[in-house]
């Protein structure tokens, strides 16, 4: 913490006095700022996806890798991954902001950037509307608040017509798998299962008390999912062991889009369109009755 403060001494950095702009993110914390930010690091792919969508490129100054979308986006600097980010080369950057995941494994550095005095804005998108109200906030935070209402505004209607379309369709028990060692699942809290209801499917795993649920083998057998959705062929090849399943039974298993289904971003309207035609062909092959 003292090499950390000093490197803030150093660089003369002065916090501002009184905050103009305030949000809340996705922990229900208010973020404030005195003036749009000029320069934002970015710990989330989704989030610089989201920034380059409204029209906040330009003030992005450091991601994390796997932050590759647009390709343009490759090319800004990195400080860190999903397995850790240096503190001192945020500090570096001289960040207004910084935009980071709640579910990024950096808790430590975190409260340490928000002891230092550095806005943080938290994303923690579990459904359509919370991605829609992240690129709002994230609009005023960046100043960039007209492409950001026109994003979200579109991004609600491309998801309000698939709502609409799917509303009264035949439900499908839907078993979503995004690992295999071990197996995790995901629940209702997450924005992967608001997707799956939309499109008419019923998340077999969706009472889990987590977003995503460590399960068994034993565990999806017992709840006979009539379709799964994984993200890499192999997996989905593994069930075939088990014919008896309804899902094997019925030739439902379905490859899942990875990066626009797994991001809560922009694209995840295009992803949830391609959902709903899986579950849908899906449902043409239930039995009747």
């Amino acid at each position: 913490m003292r090499l950390l403060a000093a490197i803030v001494l150093a660089l003369g950095w002065v916090l501002p006095a009184a905050a103009q702009l305030t949000v809340t993110d996705g922990l229900g914390q208010t973020v404030t700022l005195a003036a749009p930010a000029r320069r934002i690091v970015v710990l989330v792919p989704h989030a610089v996806e989201t920034l380059y969508a409204i029209g906040a490129a330009a003030q992005i100054v450091a991601v994390v890798e796997y932050s590759d979308h647009p390709s343009a986006a490759r090319q800004l600097p990195r400080v860190g991954s999903y397995s850790g980010i240096s503190l001192e080369a945020i500090l570096r950057l001289r960040p207004e902001l910084v935009v980071a995941w709640r579910d990024g494994g950096h808790p430590r550095e975190l409260a340490r950037l928000r002891a230092l005095g550095i806005p943080l804005y938290i994303s923690a998108p579990q459904n359509v509307a919370d991605i829609a109200r992240e690129m709002r906030a994230l609009g005023s935070l960046s100043g960039q608040q007209r492409g950001a209402a026109q994003q979200a505004a579109r991004f609600e209607q491309q998801f309000a017509s698939l709502r609409q379309r799917y509303a009264a369709a035949r439900p499908v028990s839907t078993f979503v798998q995004v690992g295999d060692t071990p197996l995790f699942s995901v629940s209702r809290h997450s924005f992967i299962d608001s997707l799956v209801r939309l499109c008419g499917g019923r998340n077999v795993f969706a009472d889990a008390a987590v977003p995503a649920p460590q399960v068994s083998v034993e565990a999806v057998l017992a709840r006979r999912p009539q379709l799964i959705l994984a993200f890499e062929a192999r997996q989905l090849a593994y069930w075939q062991r088990w014919p008896q399943l309804p899902a094997v039974a019925l030739g439902n298993l379905s490859l899942l889009a990875e990066d626009s289904i797994s991001r809560p971003g922009p694209r995840l309207a295009d992803g949830a369109g391609q959902l709903c035609r899986q579950i849908d062909a899906a449902r043409q092959r239930l039995p009747a009755g």
